[in-house]
């Protein structure tokens, strides 16, 4: 059976269970059972090639134990072993120096995670469906991480769980954009399900990686940050099926917890790709670690005002903001200020309102900026939706191809072939800084074919009202004489 048939076949057993409502609870429940099996075929291989090695899980608790014979375990034993030996077993996970990587994986993942499912019996079938896959061979587990992939991507219809998911077209196109290669650190300090490390994997390994060697100097540079539960997970899972051996750099922690000062050179990377939580506001208390004029609630300002600080110099980010911190005043406008600053702020993409549909409709931006010198110019690109498309959906996704446009007009790595045309336009610092740091600059070429003056706007809206009210007084007139006859 085809991975993507066993992927239905268990979701479909799911669907039986009472204890399952919803698609993030079934795929946080598949996910924590694929990390096991992953974990058991990854062990076997890994004691194939190191015999001092043996896996961080008790041997009792290990999937060949319990989860490999088709006729095992089942009905209440396997449901009462689950929720009162498996699961809190593997959250108290002991760490020692030769297993603490992988057993701080483990224990990261299921220090949190919840077996959702009531039924033992129902419980075997998935795991019955789950052991047809052998993780250890390379084109199935191709396979498998491209039908995880979509899974993912289908969290974006699943209520608050779409906040973990950032089109993977936009992910693809914002690595591509920075380039990263083995050797450079890359960090996304807010990852989510792990969409903007497994492109920039795929990328690295598509263009620069040739050898064994390359492919371990990479897997060594990743970092990786998540506070939330199920996203941590399904990105450690993400990992794993991407063939990244030690996944213990993807830390369950908050990025912003720790004081803004306490971070040094040794922290500082060479990439970052990210799409830092907007719209939201952090504990209490957070914000006091960071430098007076930089403190406020929200944490996209905040996240961007560490971005800066963690890039060492030369270092380049490609951040995902709302058009509000663009425009925004008071902290957003000092942190401008501070950005144009401290790097160059080369290029900033303007997105559609419906490229993160249906979890948010606000119009989004990707700034692209290299730290080590002020900003001189920066060059806006408007993307554009297809033509006879009004807008992206949950049926008409945004896609890669659709930046083919950007990616051609972007120009070398020094960016100097770069022309103005209808999409693309440039402003100079100083008309930023005459703005008081408002980034919000609309295109000018669309303003001379589509701006109407507020002023203009306002007569045509009290010119409306009168007629309206002109026509009901006489449809008032008619009515009554209607009635008089």
């Amino acid at each position: 059976m085809s991975a993507r048939n066993i992927v239905k076949s268990i979701q479909d057993i799911m669907r039986k269970d009472a204890g399952v409502d919803g698609d993030a609870q079934r795929l946080s429940q598949m996910c924590w059972m694929f990390f096991l099996k992953i974990i058991d075929d990854q062990d076997k291989q890994i004691t194939k090639k190191t015999k001092e090695y043996y896996s961080p899980i008790p041997e009792k608790l290990q999937w060949q134990a319990w989860a490999a014979d088709p006729k095992g375990i089942t009905g209440v034993n396997l449901l009462n072993f689950i929720n009162n030996t498996l699961f809190p077993s593997l959250k108290k996970i002991v760490t020692n120096d030769n297993l603490s990587n992988r057993a701080s994986v483990i224990k990261g993942v299921f220090e949190d995670a919840y077996n959702y499912m009531k039924d033992g019996n129902l419980i075997r079938q998935v795991i019955n469906k789950i052991n047809e896959v052998n993780f250890n061979d390379l084109v199935e587990r191709k396979h498998f991480g491209d039908i995880y992939e979509q899974m993912l991507n289908d969290l974006q219809a699943a209520g608050n769980a779409g906040e973990f998911y950032t089109p993977r077209a936009v992910t693809a196109f914002m690595v591509d954009r920075i380039d990263p290669t083995p050797g450079e650190i890359i960090l996304d300090p807010s990852c989510g399900t792990g969409g903007f490390l497994t492109c920039s994997i795929r990328h690295m390994r598509e263009k620069y990686v040739n050898t064994e060697d390359d492919e371990k100097l990479m897997q060594r540079c990743l970092r990786a940050v998540e506070l939330k539960q199920l996203p941590h997970m399904l990105c450690v899972t993400n990992m794993l099926l991407h063939s990244i051996e030690d996944a213990s750099f993807v830390r369950h922690e908050n990025t912003l917890s720790r004081s803004y000062e306490s971070y040094a050179n040794e922290d500082q990377v060479d990439v970052i790709v990210t799409n830092p939580p907007f719209g939201a506001s952090i504990q209490d208390g957070i914000e006091t670690s960071f430098p007076q004029h930089l403190r406020t609630k929200e944490t996209a300002d905040l996240f961007l005002a560490l971005i800066v600080r963690l890039l060492k110099k030369n270092g380049r980010a490609a951040v995902v903001l709302p058009d509000g911190n663009l425009s925004g005043e008071g902290v957003k406008t000092r942190l401008k200020e501070h950005l144009i600053e401290e790097c160059n702020l080369h290029t900033i993409v303007r997105l559609p309102n419906s490229v993160f549909r249906p979890y948010a409709s606000i119009g989004t931006n990707i700034l692209f900026f290299e730290k080590g010198s002020p900003t001189q110019e920066i060059w806006f690109y408007e993307h554009q939706i297809p033509v006879g498309q009004k807008a992206y959906s949950m049926t008409k996704p945004i896609r890669f191809e659709y930046f083919q446009d950007c990616i051609q007009w972007w120009g070398g790595a020094d960016r100097k072939d770069r022309k103005e045309n209808e999409v693309a336009w440039r402003i100079s610092a100083t008309e930023v800084k005459n703005r008081g740091y408002n980034l919000d600059f609309k295109n000018p070429h669309a303003t001379k074919n589509e701006y109407v003056d507020p002023e203009e706007l306002l007569t045509n809206l009290k010119n409306a009202e009168i007629r309206a009210f002109a026509l009901r007084d006489e449809l008032k007139a008619i009515l009554k004489e209607a009635l008089l006859k």
